[in-house]
């Protein structure tokens, strides 16, 4: 238990590392170090916090000092390529899987993933339907699944997306990684529901 311990807070003293050297920033916002903690401590974790609160730093800065790659699920395709654009400025290898690259760039960078070339892969919900997309995915070690916008998960909020009624299926093909759902916007019942989808 004691060397646990010791190893979270060495895992934690490092994400501040990262926080300060990619970021800029000393100190984390309100609940994000809780929320990358449970990562860290592989626990499927559910995080609603406002826009602004600095969301997408509780997978970007886990995905760092984990082993293998962090999917996010994202139905956002501008919002994809202006993080991907972000990361890649700040010296993060990242990139992005949606319909806006042809079949044979997305070839192209699923075979640079299996490679280990990209520590963040944004992903559109809508890629899980393709069985092959899937066995490509099945040959990459998958350590943190986030899914942004994660009340488009649930019949009960304001956005549902069919697309992500899926992706329980996709978690369990791919041997069940950690799972981070982030939302700015949910109710209990948004939540419990994405608690139940994801099971």
């Amino acid at each position: 238990m004691f060397l646990k311990l010791i190893n979270m807070e060495e895992k934690i003293s490092k994400i501040k590392d990262l926080l300060k050297r990619y970021y800029g920033f000393s100190e984390f916002r309100l609940g994000q170090e809780e929320a990358i903690s449970q990562v860290l401590n592989k626990k499927d974790t559910v995080v609603i916090m406002p826009t602004g609160g600095g969301k997408s730093l509780i997978f970007q800065l886990p995905a760092l000092v984990l082993e293998g790659v962090t999917l996010v699920v994202s139905p956002l395709i501008a919002l994809m390529k202006d993080q991907v654009d972000s990361l890649l400025k700040l010296g993060i290898p990242s990139t992005f899987i949606n319909s806006s690259i042809s079949l044979s760039e997305t070839n192209e960078r699923l075979e640079q993933i299996k490679n280990g070339f990209y520590k963040i892969v944004y992903v559109a919900p809508e890629r899980f339907y393709n069985q092959a997309f899937l066995e490509a995915l099945s040959k990459v070690s998958v350590s943190l699944f986030a899914i942004d916008e994660a009340h488009c998960i649930s019949q009960w909020g304001h956005d549902f997306r069919p697309s992500y009624l899926r992706l329980k299926k996709v978690i369990d093909f791919l041997k069940r990684p950690v799972v981070l759902t982030l939302t700015a916007t949910a109710t209990i019942e948004v939540r419990d529901d994405i608690i139940k989808q994801l099971e």
